[in-house]
């Protein structure tokens, strides 16, 4: 499965905008009184210099002697000038995310960051930047309480809930960005589980050039993303689905029936056998023929995601990780017909774009308040809550306490 990655517009102190006038006192304004989200904090070593320079400028005045006053100036002089070539190093700079949905629950995801230099003669070096991934929508938010008035509020268990649900890394730039020039930086983590995931790009620092100060910019560029069910292991139980029709209905998808469906280039791999070479002389080009296939069995897959059928958290994830991994085999294999959850009517699956869908609706269903009503082991919730005229139609059900069975027409054709 894949799908087509996707990017956020460029943000930065050289975004695309309405240009303004340059004028000598809009620079000196932002110098001295930067924009809000701007922060330049001393380093240790900015710290050492700053006392160092005091204790000079004090045994200066006292003593009245040149060369401290001119030793005094040029610490100074490093001062301001950090400060100054640090503004120049961020100016110019835009960036974005780049996504390449989708994400799936314990697997490897890389988001990409891309960086321009929009400078014409300047480099740009020694950028970090700090990305969070934080699962959304999961929980009702919290009733505000204060640690003096809330009852068996675990502070320490609450905060560490909270740095649980969020991932954090840094990238950092070791190379110099060119004048003009374009790099793309690779962020890889993994999803905890399913859900709405929000990738936000939190912040931009630098150390450049003498480590004396630290600047930082604090932003909020993010994008919501779904992460899918993870993938699970199952163990397949032989059933007798329902066979087709006789007489072999014929489909538009290219296989080995016995309808001619159109001609093509030969590819390796191809049998000799099906080389058409009247076609091929008149041509000059080795064509194959290619026939319509017959077609295989259908099936229809439903979830109920009633919370009375499924009490356990662990299991439910379980049941949704398992319909999502049935559906992708049985599409990969041409026998996925329709799926549905719920009393929702099945929806049609035929193309990719159809099964993402469904997996996206996976990636965040939640149990579903409802009455469990009597009915065959294999459809839980009776005849009526189950869809109907549906042939080879794959139910879910629980098996023990831990385990979730699929169910074909009665059967038990798989489990996990």
């Amino acid at each position: 499965m894949s799908a087509i990655g996707t990017s956020l517009p460029w943000t930065g102190a050289a975004a695309p905008r309405a240009r303004r006038q340059f004028t000598w006192n809009a620079l000196l304004w932002a110098l001295v009184f930067p924009r809000r989200g701007q922060r330049i904090v001393p380093t240790v070593s900015g710290v050492l210099l700053m006392v160092l320079a005091l204790g000079i400028g004090t045994a200066a005045y006292n003593s009245a002697n040149n060369i401290l006053f001119i030793t005094l100036s040029l610490l100074l002089a490093c001062l301001i000038l950090s400060g100054t070539l640090s503004w120049l190093n961020f100016h110019g700079v835009t960036w974005r995310l780049e996504l390449a949905p989708p994400l799936r629950a314990g697997q490897a995801a890389a988001i990409g960051l891309a960086l321009h230099n929009r400078k014409t003669f300047l480099p740009t070096y020694g950028l970090w930047f700090d990305l969070g991934a934080r699962f959304t929508g999961q929980t009702p938010p919290a009733v505000a309480e204060s640690t003096l008035t809330g009852r068996g509020l675990d502070v320490r268990a609450v905060l560490a809930q909270a740095a649980a649900a969020e991932v954090r890394g840094q990238l950092f730039l070791r190379e110099r960005l060119d004048p003009l020039g374009t790099a793309r930086l690779d962020w890889t983590f993994r999803p905890a589980h399913r859900g709405r995931l929000t990738v936000a790009l939190t912040g931009i620092g630098s150390l450049f050039p003498f480590g004396f100060l630290r600047k930082t910019l604090s932003i909020d560029v993010q994008e919501e993303l779904v992460v899918w069910p993870a993938a699970v292991a199952y163990h397949r139980h032989p059933v007798a689905a329902e066979r087709r029709r006789a007489g072999g209905e014929q489909t538009s998808v290219a296989g080995s029936g016995g309808d001619l469906q159109a001609l093509r280039r030969y590819a390796s791999g191809d049998s000799h056998r099906l080389i058409h070479w009247k076609a091929s002389a008149r041509s000059r080009t080795l064509l194959v023929r290619q026939f319509a296939a017959e077609s295989a069995e259908s099936f229809s897959l439903w979830l109920c995601t009633d919370a009375a059928l499924w009490p356990r958290p662990e299991q439910f994830e379980l049941l949704v990780s398992l319909g999502a991994t049935l559906a992708e085999d049985l599409f990969r294999a041409g026998q996925l017909g329709s799926a549905g959850l719920d009393e929702e009517t099945p929806v049609p699956i035929r193309h990719v774009r159809d099964l993402e869908q469904f997996l996206d609706r996976l990636a965040v269903v939640q149990p579903r308040a409802g009455a469990a009503g009597g009915g065959e082991p294999s459809h839980p919730l009776g005849a009526t809550a189950r869809p109907a005229s549906h042939r080879n139609l794959l139910t879910f059900a629980p098996d023990g306490a831990r385990g979730v069975a699929a169910y074909l027409n009665g059967e038990k054709t798989a489990t996990a």
